[in-house]
């Protein structure tokens, strides 16, 4: 994506969806960066620009990372990922009631040290929603 308007465009458009904007001119707010429990997703125009967001469905992750002067959206399918390869993590964020959870995407790759046999090899970790109450 080229510019902040349709980036910000692009992120409102995700009503299905949970997750988080993180501006390059101040921290996370939580009360207008997150989007969770059903809380439509509405970005405002700001004087900064969105260094990145991470979005998810349940099946689709989505992260927008600020590359240059452009916008790189990854999308990844998560809905093969098992129950063990994800994990939460508690928040930072003051008073943020949900844990942040993160799926790790694994693919069979031949590896060179296992005579060319095909062996799971972790390709990345990708940001899969929020998850109850932080303990």
């Amino acid at each position: 994506m080229e510019t902040k308007t349709e980036v910000i465009n692009y992120i409102n458009s995700l009503d299905t969806y949970e997750g988080y904007v993180q501006f390059s001119h101040r921290p996370i707010d939580k009360n207008k960066d997150i989007f969770y429990d059903g809380k439509n997703v509405k970005v405002e125009d700001e004087s900064g620009f969105i260094y990145e967001a991470h979005f998810c469905n349940g099946t689709n992750s989505i992260q927008i990372r600020q590359v240059n002067d452009s916008w790189l959206v990854s999308k990844t399918d998560i809905s093969n990922v098992s129950d063990e390869d994800t994990q939460s993590y508690i928040s930072d964020i003051e008073s943020f009631p949900y844990e942040v959870k993160m799926a790790q995407v694994w693919e069979s790759d031949e590896d060179e040290f296992c005579k060319k046999m095909k062996v799971k090899q972790l390709k990345k970790v990708v940001f899969a929603g929020f998850e109850g109450a932080s303990k």
